[in-house]
């Protein structure tokens, strides 16, 4: 699917559209994206002809349409950095004007060799058998084996899927339309005639052949992968009992699968007392209607999960399929919520994940070893905590508002967006594009942003969850304030400790000095719901350490409190108190900064830094403390590795085994004063520098890749927090004294890489805005990629039943052996040892 952004300029109107509602209403008709109303392609003969725009795209290449009015953009092999990939893995160069034909397209095989969807899929696949099914995936009998065979024997050419009867469906008895066999064995091959070319057939290939010497499809990869076995050092026989990679436990395409679409992020817009029509099978009218607006398409993340149960539980990739935001204007145009995040039924957060099948499979451009182990280079990090849905907070969210702490001057919320769809962030090459006139007046202003609300107040540290703004507010403690009226024109006071009376509720806690604060999660939970518990639902219980905010606080050390009843759609019982407070012998005096990974909570203080285990967060323990690092200002976890930024600068701590952490690397910068890590770089807000840039892609060798101060614009820097929106990535800053900075970060415009897992920054400032107070920090968008915790505790809902992320104890067996790491190398294989 497009991303609004790639080759816009082909797509986006010269001069600013202002449609009417009737334009509007005839546009969303037959496409459900607000944005086309702005959009030529709201023309349906411009949409149909789409792909005429080729030959002057700069980025990608178009489809042509297909579906609900969707533009949808080829996806080409790139290494990680973004850097376009012929097949042998060599670079394309971006100004090279036969790229599109010397990078690798990634179609998947089948459509390469011509297949259709009737070519795989038979009458059950397609047509169901009169049943009605929760899950489509409940429908379908095939399976890549029925085809393609195993290690240990060619393919029986019977269905095995969820839908197969008993014995499997004969596949060798259908024929084509033309009268001939579709399956036939010719020799030793089998072979694949199309249902719609009588004059077209081809090889299916079988996996036996691609692991046995001497075959003409014989890949020594091929059989490296597919025969290791769980030793990680024996490869070479085909033993189903032993090989690490069987058919039992993962599906073929976790390995076969090349790229795949996370949506990782859409926003809904309900429109109330609109008049509209169903436009299903209802035949009725509604009152409430809401377009569909995706917010962040990508294609350069891997994900794997455990399948549900009627797959077998088997490891499979998984993608971000309905992440969620809803807002709703009603008729006298209020905006009563926007942007927020709901919550799954059973507690979890809707942010939601599901295990899928991408439909993007190569023979080549599969996931290798270091897809899923660590490497010999440990350069993988970042990929594997995509790779296990930590998130690498890449991808989060900041909408239309972002949050500013500013110290005696109270705190903030300061309008970064359009509300218009695409909600462009102001300034941006998207905001150029769709909004010129916008843009134009914002150019005027000197890239000065206009709207904000202001609270009064002390804040040091803030977190958005939901409708909630959670500080840290100094000698004034920990308070949380509702800001669902944020965009409300009606409400005075858009942010408010007590939106009904002062008796009604009490979202504070009185502590001597709230330093920071940390919540497990800024997605919305609601860890006391009961469904989760339902046998059928195959829900696993939302661990007990989610039902707390956890505070530094610079005298009494950690305090937790209670937050659930912010969540439990009860408003009567908003009244928050401390559920403990801890500081063993003083161990966490001058505690200043706080992050939660897991069971692990990350504690700067005057001792250092200090590791709590909070698996039972009434009875914390302290389990490890570095006393080396001193002036603990920021923290990061990222997968094994505990980002610090201290009195020293950067300093890398290895957490593998948070009990055994110990320092690994450094960097020096001086007034370090924040870290925020996303995916291979760490930002460091480093006061009068600006903002310095660590490549952090093997973080026991971290570098600096550059500083950046906006061209002396960024002087007084004290935190960063990175997001996207559509195609491009975002630093949100606050700077100080100097207020609050929005800088651009990744553009198609001038960073050609922009599309690659993470490509280099090119920041540019766009916007700013003095703050009534010093500029202290940001609140860290919206996580959109993280389904666990560093500990295997499941955050957010999966969309089958039986389906999860994968358990601590699952992930360890990718990366330890004997509680030690170990690491893969493709390109020093041993040699083959034929063990049976």
């Amino acid at each position: 699917m497009w991303d609004y952004e790639t080759d816009g300029e082909l797509l986006w109107p010269k001069k600013q559209r202002y449609p009417t509602e009737a334009q509007t209403r005839a546009s969303l008709d037959h496409n459900p994206e607000r944005a086309a109303v702005r959009g030529l392609w709201t023309d349906v003969e411009f949409l149909e002809n789409v792909s005429a725009l080729n030959a002057r795209a700069r980025h990608t290449q178009f489809a042509d349409y297909h579906g609900h009015g969707w533009n949808f953009m080829a996806v080409f092999k790139r290494d990680r950095k973004g850097n376009l990939l012929d097949a042998d893995g060599n670079t394309v160069d971006f100004d090279d004007p036969l790229k599109f034909s010397k990078a690798v397209h990634l179609r998947d095989i089948h459509l390469e060799k011509g297949m259709h969807c009737v070519d795989c899929h038979f009458s059950q696949d397609e047509h169901g058998d009169g049943q009605l099914y929760g899950e489509y995936g409940n429908t379908i009998e095939i399976e890549c084996q029925d085809c393609h065979g195993t290690i240990d024997r060619y393919a029986t050419l019977r269905t095995s899927g969820p839908a197969a009867p008993e014995e499997g469906t004969d596949l060798r008895m259908g024929t084509t339309p033309s009268g001939r066999r579709r399956f036939a064995w010719v020799a030793d091959r089998l072979v694949q005639r199309s249902m719609l070319d009588p004059a077209l057939q081809w090889e299916v290939v079988q996996v036996k052949d691609t692991i046995t010497p001497g075959s003409a499809h014989y890949n020594e990869r091929s059989r490296y992968a597919k025969t290791i076995q769980r030793d990680g050092i024996t490869w070479g026989a085909a033993d189903p009992n032993r090989i690490a990679h069987s058919d039992s436990k993962m599906t073929c395409y976790a390995c076969h699968t090349s790229w795949m679409t996370s949506c990782s992020g859409c926003h809904l817009p309900q429109e109330q007392n609109v008049k509209s029509e169903m436009h299903h099978y209802e035949g009725i009218e509604t009152r409430n209607y809401a377009s569909y607006n995706p917010q962040v398409i990508r294609t350069d993340a891997f994900m794997i999960g455990v399948n549900g149960k009627t797959k077998g539980h088997r490891i499979a990739p998984v993608r971000s399929s309905s992440a969620v935001v809803l807002s709703s204007t009603n008729a006298l145009r209020d905006r009563i919520y926007i942007q927020e995040p709901p919550i799954s039924a059973p507690g979890y957060s809707s942010q939601a994940f599901n295990p899928h099948v991408p439909h993007t499979v190569r023979s080549r451009e599969t996931q290798g070893c270091g897809s899923c182990h660590l490497t010999a280079e440990n350069d993988n990090n970042a990929w594997l905590a995509q790779l296990l849905l930590h998130g690498t907070n890449f991808v989060n969210f900041v909408g239309r508002y972002a949050y500013v702490a500013e110290g005696e001057g109270g705190l903030e919320a300061i309008a970064v967006t359009e509300w218009e769809e695409p909600q462009a962030v102001i300034g941006s090459t998207l905001h150029k594009l769709v909004y010129p006139d916008f843009y134009a007046a914002h150019q005027r202003r000197g890239n000065e942003l206009k709207t904000s609300h202001h609270h009064h107040g002390n804040a040091r540290s803030v977190q958005l969850r939901g409708e909630y703004l959670f500080t840290a507010n100094g000698e004034e403690g920990f308070e949380v304030y509702d800001v669902a009226n944020i965009d409300n024109k009606d409400y005075s006071e858009r942010i408010t400790s007590a939106p009904v009376s002062p008796f009604g509720q009490r979202t504070f806690v009185r502590t001597r000095f709230a330093a920071a604060l940390a919540l497990p999660t800024n997605m919305p939970m609601a860890p006391l719901r009961q469904t989760q518990l339902d046998p059928e639902n195959e829900e696993q219980p939302i661990h007990p350490l989610y039902r707390y905010a956890y505070i530094a606080d610079r005298e009494e050390g950690l305090i937790l409190v209670d937050v659930t009843t912010l969540t439990d759609g009860n408003p009567l019982n908003n009244f928050l108190s401390r559920a403990l407070t801890f500081n063993p012998d003083g161990a966490l005096r001058g505690a200043n900064a706080i992050t939660v990974a897991g069971r692990w909570l990350y504690i700067g203080c005057d001792r250092g830094l200090t590791i709590i285990d909070i698996d039972q967060p009434l009875a914390p323990n302290i389990i490890a403390s570095i006393p080396g690092l001193q002036k603990v200002r920021g923290l990061a976890v990222q997968f094994r590795y505990a980002f610090v930024a201290d009195g020293r600068g950067l300093d890398v701590v290895d957490v593998t085994d948070p009990r055994r952490a110990h320092v690994v690397a450094g960097v020096a910068i001086a007034d370090a004063r924040n870290v925020f890590v996303a995916r291979t770089y760490a930002y460091i807000a480093a006061g009068p520098q600006g903002i310095v840039i660590v490549d952090v892609e093997r973080p026991e060798k971290p570098k600096i890749d550059q500083t950046y101060d906006a061209n002396g614009n960024l002087r007084d820097t004290n935190d960063v927090k990175i997001a996207s929106t559509n195609a491009s990535t975002f630093a949100y800053v606050a700077d100080g004294k100097y207020g609050f900075k929005v800088l651009q970060v990744l553009s198609p415009e001038w960073t050609p890489a922009y599309a690659g897992f993470s490509p280099r920054p090119a920041p540019r400032l766009i916007a700013w805005k003095l703050t009534h107070g010093s500029a202290l920090a940001i609140s860290k968008g919206l996580d959109r990629d993280r389904a666990v915790d560093e500990s295997g505790n499941q955050v957010s809902v999966f969309n089958r039943i039986g389906a999860r992320p994968m358990t601590l104890p699952e992930m360890q067996r990718l990366y330890l052996h004997n509680g030690m790491p170990y690491t893969v190398n493709e390109r020093r294989m041993s040699p083959a040892v034929d063990q049976r």
